[in-house]
């Protein structure tokens, strides 16, 4: 996983605890962080969690390592 994946993931979960609170609790972190949801740091983290999600949309695709291995043939006689 590249960084740019890691860091994405990170602002993916963020997005993910932010829904689950406005969700269960009608509370919005980023909203009540950085002056409602109008404000332009706010609509810029929205902006980030997004193509957060979109960067991360790869790694549905991406196979994986253990299904990805040829074992080697043997020999059967």
């Amino acid at each position: 996983m590249s960084t740019l994946q890691r860091i994405a993931l990170v602002f993916t979960i963020i997005g993910a605890i932010n829904w689950g609170l406005i969700g269960f609790f009608q509370f919005d972190l980023i909203a009540s962080i950085f002056g409602g949801m109008d404000s332009a740091i706010a609509r810029i983290v929205y902006g980030i969690v997004g193509i957060a999600g979109l960067i991360n949309l790869g790694l549905l695709f991406k196979p994986s390592e253990e299904f990805s291995r040829n074992p080697e043939p043997r020999n059967v006689r």
